[in-house]
């Protein structure tokens, strides 16, 4: 019976336990309780189990901790840990490089988050939502623990040292060059595996392909290019810390409402006498209602005018108020000519008289003209030459013709 079992208890293994026992119990609580899943809370605890891996694992330590306890292991370089911090042991026994080793960063390697994008209404976004989204995810092989084999059956590649690669040095010219090439051997896992010892459940890959289904939850007033994290959703891979899924909103065009922050703008069209001696309008909101809208008399609408309707835009994304309603109004004029002077007369009693019309320089040539209708080949001309277009091909020359002389 050893003199002292502390270690042991740390590990949670029995003083007699194997080496393969002992090695099974570091992996399942080194990664359970490693400051990067616990954000530094189980710091302590961490370096315990590390400490009592770096002893036990060691045939001649574990020998003289078991004759002469903790006393036994001074002198071994520090206390008890070889020269070696937890952080660096971590990385030595997941393969992910320590810092002492090449200077890459100590403890396991972070998988890469998945993205998803999400398609999402304005309607959604103004209610909330909750949704289901599946997706397939990597997790570790349950038959064989992410080892790939059966216990034992799994060597580190001698070729390549457990690198997954080899470096080769190819002439070029006068000068040597040093390149990377994965390893034929172990096919750049740097692991083998014998074809009659590896899992049958995962083919040696280590990781079985599994359907998750997330519920994602849309809170009211989330905007476009909003992302909702899921932790540690990501692929899973043997030594690797999942990353994270990542879903990123992705808002429909609405076809009456647009959205800047958290203000809402909406087009109305209104007729003529609406918008000179006022009236009503509906619009249909984003959760069901109806807003009817007060234009009063003599409240004359401009064409293109903006007017405001408070607290009638989005929510506030973890608050409890609203952006606004902001309304663009486009007046529609009546699309048939009048031809009863009577109305007409009566018209202009009832409006502003018109301005007068300025007085013309001395001598002025004047000529009277009329308004004509355009046919459509006469109106998509006009239009093409008001945006600025090029003069077709009835009238002038194009750009760049010139006469030929002689």
């Amino acid at each position: 019976m050893p003199k002292e079992t502390k270690l042991y208890e740390a590990l949670e293994v029995d003083p007699n336990c194997s080496d393969a026992e002992l090695k099974k119990a570091y992996r399942k609580l080194a990664l359970k309780f490693h400051p990067d899943k616990t954000g530094g809370a189980t710091s302590e605890r961490f370096q315990e189990i590390s400490h009592a891996y770096d002893v036990l694992s060691d045939p001649s330590k574990r020998q003289a901790y078991d004759q002469y306890g903790e006393a036994g292991l001074s002198g071994e370089g520090g206390p008890g840990m070889g020269g070696l911090s937890p952080e660096d042991l971590f990385s030595h026994f997941f393969g992910g490089g320590g810092g002492g080793r090449g200077g890459r960063p100590s403890g396991p390697r972070r998988g890469k988050d998945v993205t998803h994008g999400l398609k999402v209404t304005l309607e959604d976004l103004y209610k909330g939502k909750t949704t289901k989204l599946a997706l397939q995810k990597n997790v570790i092989c349950e038959k064989c623990e992410g080892k790939g084999g059966k216990e034992g059956a799994v060597k580190t590649c001698a070729t390549c040292n457990g690198q997954g690669y080899r470096v080769m040095l190819r002439q070029m010219g006068p000068m040597m060059q040093q390149i990377q090439q994965p390893c034929g051997d172990c096919r750049g896992e740097g692991e083998i595996i014998n074809a009659k010892d590896k899992c049958k459940f995962c083919n040696a890959k280590k990781v079985t392909q599994v359907r998750k289904v997330l519920e994602v939850h849309i809170d009211r007033g989330m905007k476009h290019g909003r992302k909702i994290v899921f932790n540690g959703e990501g692929d899973q891979a043997p030594g690797t810390i999942p990353g994270d899924v990542v879903i990123v909103l992705d808002q429909r065009e609405h076809e009456r409402f647009r959205r800047s922050d958290d203000d809402l703008f909406y087009n109305a069209k209104i007729d003529l006498v609406t918008a000179l001696a006022g009236g009503k309008i509906q619009i249909p909101h984003l959760d069901d209602r109806v807003l009817v809208v007060d234009i009063l008399p003599g409240e004359v609408i401009k064409p293109g005018e903006l007017k405001a309707v408070m607290g009638q835009g989005m929510p506030t994304e973890r608050h409890h108020d609203f952006g606004n309603l902001y309304i663009q109004f486009e007046i529609e004029f009546p699309t048939t000519n009048w031809t009863d002077l009577a109305h007409i007369e009566q018209l202009r009693t009832i409006l502003p008289p018109a301005p007068p019309l300025p007085a013309l320089p001395k001598g002025a040539h004047v000529e009277e003209v009329s308004l004509t209708e355009m046919d459509p080949r006469q109106k998509a001309r006009a239009e093409q030459g008001h945006m600025g277009g090029d003069d077709d091909e009835e009238g002038g020359h194009g750009p760049g013709v010139q006469c030929a002389q002689q």
